[in-house]
């Protein structure tokens, strides 16, 4: 190993250029098999890095995400729901709705994969470079209040306005109150045409008055969720059944 290999090794990793100075030696070995112009040399370096800090990239944005698991479109069993229309889901993983600001909801009974769509497409956008974030609507709205009590409301809200993409899972599992409904409301209404939300529940749209304790408060969320929004209904039957 030569004096101007070392310094250029040290000098790759002060620039903090990590996977450059990781692939220095096998690139140079490959470029002199080859005999690569400085240029093609360079370009495989330079490739190196990107790439690895790509995958940083989605692997913070990963973990900032909040994802409770790591399932992917690809992963999920369509012929196990036929009532899933495999176009229209293909059509979500272009992630045309982020873009355009427009929203998902995905209902039907427990266990049938709602969930995972919701991940799936969460995942997508990650790789993509869109900011994710993953909550329960109970864990969201517990939160807020707590954050309410305690004079920190409008910094929490950022938690879930700030992402190109909020998934809010379990709409519906437990009823909210009023207080949790109007603070749902709240965040609804500043995300509307803002910034996408992907929603699953287990309760049709008619149910929506009992989970939030208010028709006309029901009526107002769904309004503002539903105006530029695609809608699935799973029905099916549950995947954690299927397997007892």
């Amino acid at each position: 190993m030569n004096l101007n290999y070392e310094m250029l090794f040290e000098n790759l990793k002060k620039l903090e250029v990590t996977r450059m100075a990781e692939v220095l030696s096998s690139a140079a070995e490959d470029a002199a098999a080859k005999e690569a112009s400085y240029t093609e040399f360079l370009a495989v370096l330079v490739d190196a890095e990107l790439i690895a800090r790509k995958e940083r990239s989605i692997t913070m944005r990963t973990r900032l995400a909040g994802l409770p698991y790591l399932k992917t479109i690809e992963d999920f069993d369509f012929a196990f729901q036929p009532s899933i229309d495999k176009k229209r889901i293909k059509e979500l993983s272009t992630l045309r709705f982020i873009a355009n600001g427009e929203n998902l909801v995905i209902t039907g009974p427990p266990g049938v994969g709602k969930s995972h769509i919701a991940i799936g497409l969460g995942l997508k956008a990650i790789a993509a470079g869109h900011r994710v974030y993953f909550t329960t609507a109970t864990g969201m709205v517990s939160s807020l209040i707590k954050a309410f009590q305690e004079s920190k409301f409008e910094h929490r809200m950022k938690t879930y306005t700030s992402p190109a993409l909020l998934i809010i899972d379990e709409v519906g599992y437990l009823p909210l109150d009023r207080t949790g409904a109007n603070l749902f409301f709240q965040l609804i209404s500043r995300r509307y045409e803002k910034g996408s939300i992907i929603l699953t529940s287990n309760k049709s749209f008619t149910e929506w008055g009992e989970v939030f304790s208010d028709t006309v408060l029901a009526s107002a969320i769904l309004d503002r969720l539903l105006h530029h929004a695609t809608t699935i209904n799973i029905k099916g039957e549950s995947y954690r059944l299927k397997e007892i």
